[in-house]
């Protein structure tokens, strides 16, 4: 029996659509869907469980893989299997989890999963742009309770026309690629890189993004009441305590306000705070602490995050006792580590960045292999964010999906300074070392000046800032916060991290945890932004004005060389002989790599020492060298043979050439030592292929002046029959130049 489907179909005015369809596939599931737009399909599913876990917190999953088969192709590595998720795949489940966590129930916990996979690609769609309508669609065909429905879109500028959903090749020309994450009312997750672009125009791709979401949701509305919406399931709500709460609130209020208002560091507010609920506490008896203890730290922390709120939105004070625009001393230092091509400290309040730059070949390229895009980066940056960073002891399992996220984030602040012609790989990798309070923005700064640091001509200086939002939605107040901590993180309604130069943006990540933020605010928080990241950047520029001329003495020095294809082999040799002998010889890295468009081969050469490096290019120019007919060389004598000698060119060791005995001197030369002996440097004179042998023509005599009363010889078809009978073999005397007399019997022809 073929199933019943039901579907929805977004235009996205372009000839481009975007449909969504249910019924088909995957029907165990609570909620799933098929969103395909040209002939990439997302499916995705949710499932939550009916039983809620025993945390307090919800667990949500958000899982997103790409099929290899999705694209016609094999799985690298051994087993030829799909297994960890690639970064790629990990940006994009965090694209997804932040603009659908916030909008489960507070008090929901049951565990929750939503898989999405690409399972057929189409070239021209970037399928992570498809991923959280792909989600939010799945949920709103279940039960799970959820607020609304959301969407994500892409939004990139061409030739200064914003394009939703840009494919990869109209990417390339943008100078914006920004994700937003929104519902019909409100924006709430926005990230991207952009090239140096203005505050309002990052503002106007936002509204222009919000406006194709709005379409999007009203499609998933549609959809779910085609297919026949289910009545949101009931679950055991957290058990509340108003009385108990309001007595907690009295307690700690006053006492967490007072602390706030000291501006403490980090590890004596904890400290205080740790001792306020320790004494209410202790106001109940261990069996009571076993019913409601629960309960009285929760509404404990419910205090102290109204306290702190209401700190700043009436007296413009922080917990740190900064006001809402001040930005945290700021001290910084290169070249710190001795060794490495290039490193720097930035440290901001209690956030600590160790940055360090390494400089390499194209072998040392990060390869990307997915089924949406197979490519490398030549520039590409790695964060690390230990548990020491934050005064904490806990297991370290790989990479973390925070630690992906922060260090795309970072790298994508950057890349755009990195010059297109720099020869090198370049890797930046970001140690935290201290953590409160924005360390991806440490990270971008302590980037900037291990770059400049290094050598790398960055084009400008690259900082960033995080700034932070509390809003009272009931009197309208509102602060905007610069460089904000981690406790205000956690504390506000916004994370917003701006990174660009003097000139403008590079990047951002934008949560909001508050519904129907204001373009006004949003525009505030942007402006404010700008100028705590011109503050900071001129902390940068007075620590390292401008990258250094040259890198280090003992990092790598790069050579970049073009050679003909047809050469290629000749520099590699047999089995790699002549390349590797070189690499040994000249104590040089030799990576050579041939252009598909222009069949040419680029040569990189990188080594510390620069006569290593000189060998490499002095074998190269040998190989290439091609002399010109009519001009003068200096060459080496480096055999004699009876009927000349062979020279080598003193520019390019290798190419040798013979040195007719008839052209050493305008005299007859009856012995080629007469003229010439091993090792002798001389000049010759190039004239190209003889048209007689075929060869290579260079003559001495040619540079020297003629003897006075010299004449030249007639040639030879004009000698007469001075030579005889050629064809007898005689010659003027009349004998047979085989030898014996003119009697002896003639050979047969």
């Amino acid at each position: 029996m073929i199933p019943k489907t039901f579907k929805e179909v977004i235009d996205l005015g372009d000839g481009r659509e975007i449909s969504i369809e249910t019924g088909k596939l995957a029907k165990q599931a609570h909620g799933s869907v098929v969103v395909q737009s040209g002939k990439c399909m997302l499916l995705c599913t949710v499932v939550s469980n009916y039983q809620a876990s025993d945390v307090d917190f919800l667990p949500l999953t958000v899982d997103y893989r790409e099929k290899f088969a999705a694209a016609g192709r094999y799985p690298g590595g051994f087993f030829k299997r799909e297994a960890r998720p690639s970064d790629g795949e990990v940006l994009t489940m965090r694209l997804v989890d932040r603009v659908l966590r916030p909008l489960f129930p507070k008090d929901y916990h049951a565990e929750t999963q939503v898989m999405i996979q690409l399972m057929s690609h189409d070239e021209n769609v970037m399928p992570d742009a498809l991923a959280g309508l792909a989600a939010s669609a799945a949920i709103q065909l279940s039960d799970i309770p959820f607020e609304c429905p959301i969407s994500e879109v892409r939004v990139g500028r061409v030739n200064g026309e914003l394009i939703i959903n840009p494919t990869m090749a109209q990417l390339k020309e943008s100078d914006i690629d920004m994700v937003i994450g929104a519902s019909e009312d409100s924006v709430m997750m926005v990230e991207g890189e952009m090239g140096e672009i203005s505050e309002e125009e990052m503002v106007e791709a936002i509204k222009f993004a919000h406006d194709a979401i709005k379409v999007q949701c009203a499609a998933q509305v549609k959809l779910a009441e085609a297919f026949g919406k289910k009545e949101t399931r009931e679950y055991e709500p957290e058990v509340e305590d108003e009385d108990l709460k309001k007595k907690i609130h009295n307690m700690a209020y006053d006492k967490v306000y007072a602390v706030a208002k000291g501006g403490s560091s980090k590890h004596e507010r904890s400290e205080a705070f740790a001792a306020i609920k320790e004494e209410i506490k202790a106001t109940y008896s261990e069996e009571e602490l076993a019913e409601i203890g629960g309960l009285v730290s929760k509404y404990y922390h419910k205090a102290e995050k109204e306290a702190v709120r209401n700190l700043t939105l009436e007296e413009g004070l922080r917990l740190d006792g900064r006001k809402t625009t001040d930005i945290r001393p700021i001290w910084c230092e290169i070249d710190y580590l001795p060794s490495v091509h290039g490193s720097s400290i930035f440290t901001r309040g209690e956030t600590q960045a160790l940055a360090t730059v390494t400089l390499g070949t194209s072998r040392e390229a990060n390869q990307i292999d997915m089924p949406s895009y197979e490519g490398e980066e030549t520039f590409y940056l790695h964060y690390n964010f230990p548990p020491f960073s934050t005064g904490e002891a806990r297991p370290i399992r790989g990479t973390s999906r925070r630690e992906v996220g922060h260090g795309n984030l970072a790298q994508r602040a950057l890349k755009g300074m990195i010059p297109a012609d720099c020869p090198y790989t370049v890797r930046v990798v970001s140690e935290i070392l201290e953590s409160n309070g924005s360390s991806s923005m440490a990270t971008v700064c302590a980037g900037t000046m291990a770059l400049m640091d290094a050598g790398v001509q960055l084009q400008k200086p690259v900082s960033g800032i995080a700034m932070g939002l509390i809003t009272d939605t009931e009197t309208g107040k509102y602060a905007v916060l610069s460089d904000i901590l981690g406790d205000e993180d956690h504390l506000g309604d916004m994370d917003f991290k701006v990174t660009g130069t003097a000139d403008g943006i590079t990047a951002c990540q934008m949560d909001i945890k508050v519904k129907g933020l204001s373009y006004e605010i949003l525009v505030k928080a942007l402006m404010q932004a700008r100028d705590g990241r011109l503050h900071i950047l001129g902390k940068l520029v007075e620590t390292i004005a401008e990258p250094r001329p040259e890198v280090k003495s003992y990092a790598p020095k790069i050579i970049t060389r073009v050679i003909p294809g047809e050469f290629i082999g000749a520099l590699i040799g047999k089995g790699g002989e002549v390349i590797q002998d070189l690499q040994k010889k000249s104590k040089t890295t030799i990576v050579i790599n041939e252009d598909p468009d222009t069949e040419e081969g680029i040569v990189e050469i990188l080594g510390t020492d620069q006569e290593g490096i000189d060998m490499v290019l002095k074998k190269i120019d040998s190989l290439l060298f091609k002399p010109e007919v009519g001009s003068a060389y200096e060459v080496k004598v480096i055999k004699i043979l009876e009927f000349g000698a062979v020279v080598e060119y003193i520019d390019a060791p290798g190419n040798e050439v013979l040195l007719h005995v008839s052209e050493l001197a305008w005299e007859r030369t009856e012995n080629v030592t007469d003229v010439v002996n091993l090792g002798d440097v001389i000049d010759v004179k190039y004239f190209g292929i003889d048209p007689k042998t075929k060869k290579e023509k260079v003559s001495r005599k040619a540079l020297l002046p003629k003897p006075e009363g010299y004449k030249e010889r007639p040639p030879r078809e004009d000698r007469g029959d001075r030579g005889g009978d050629r064809r007898g073999g005689g010659d003027r005397r009349g004998n047979d130049r085989r030898g014996g007399d003119r009697d002896r019997k003639p050979r047969r022809d």
